[in-house]
């Protein structure tokens, strides 16, 4: 998506990756996501799909994603894109993959080669990631009393991901967790995850969180109390992600620091 008016400048990119359980969705799920930024003249936005479950295992998906991103970089030109300035963006799946186009920069295994732009970085600007797993092995132990989905079953999202049962495959999960990736140039990455998901535990950002801060990469945790999956959110989460792109791709400067905020009681899925 393109402004219709915008100024002679080249213009930095949000990205928006869709949820799902890495089976469900597609790409028109993000325009609502990108649209805002695109209408304010000041930015592209890019929906990407990528390869369901039920297509292709991993890390067909990674390689998808990491696809779109060189496709943005050889089409900067074209389109006066500011290849420089790309941020990221996903909800649950979403979220998981944006946070491995930011912790796996430059991995080879994770880069594939898929598309005819390979001479291309596939690296990101910085990744606003909302409620993604980072850790599959551990999502049933810190799951809270009252969910119902196993994720070590072998028809799990994270199973039918991989093509096994989790905990029968430790190897090929590791290499779907971003914290298996997670170096000192990793970019800044923003968290918001709420405090009883039901279907990822909110022990995922936090092994997240610790990961980024062993290896001293920037980060903001937004810890939405009482929050479900995407739910009881409000509007505040929404305004932090766009102040972070201001931030890191308009030098639109914040001062960013870790915060809890409180949950919405009744609100629609967001």
């Amino acid at each position: 998506m393109l402004p219709k008016e915008r100024g002679d400048d080249a213009i930095p990119l949000v990205v928006f990756i869709h949820g799902g359980g890495w089976r469900n969705g597609n790409k028109q799920g993000g325009r609502n996501r990108v649209r805002p930024y695109v209408e304010s003249g000041n930015y592209a936005g890019v929906t990407v799909a990528y390869r369901l479950s039920g297509e292709a295992k991993w890390p067909s998906q990674i390689h998808d994603c990491k696809a779109a991103i060189r496709w943005i970089r050889a089409n900067a030109e074209k389109y006066n894109f500011d290849a420089d300035r790309i941020g990221v963006w996903g909800t649950s799946a979403g979220g998981h993959l944006v946070t491995m186009l930011g912790t796996s920069g430059d991995v080879e295994a994770m880069d594939g080669s898929l598309g005819s732009n390979n001479q291309y970085s596939s690296r990101v600007t910085c990744v606003a990631d909302f409620y993604g797993p980072t850790n599959f092995l551990t999502m049933n132990a810190t799951a809270i009393e009252s969910a119902t989905l196993d994720h070590d079953a072998a028809d799990s999202p994270e199973s039918l991901l991989i093509g096994g049962a989790i905990q029968e495959n430790p190897d090929k999960v590791a290499t779907a967790d971003p914290i298996t990736y997670v170096t000192a140039d990793d970019p800044p990455i923003l968290i918001v995850h709420g405090t009883l998901d039901p279907l990822v535990s909110f022990n995922q950002s936090e092994l997240l969180y610790a990961a980024l801060e062993k290896k001293g990469v920037e980060k903001a945790l937004i810890t939405v109390e009482g929050g479900g999956h995407g739910r009881g959110f409000g509007p505040k989460p929404v305004e932090f992600v766009e102040a972070f792109f201001h931030h890191h791709l308009r030098d639109k400067k914040t001062t960013w620091s870790d915060q809890t905020i409180p949950g919405v009681p009744t609100e629609a899925r967001r």
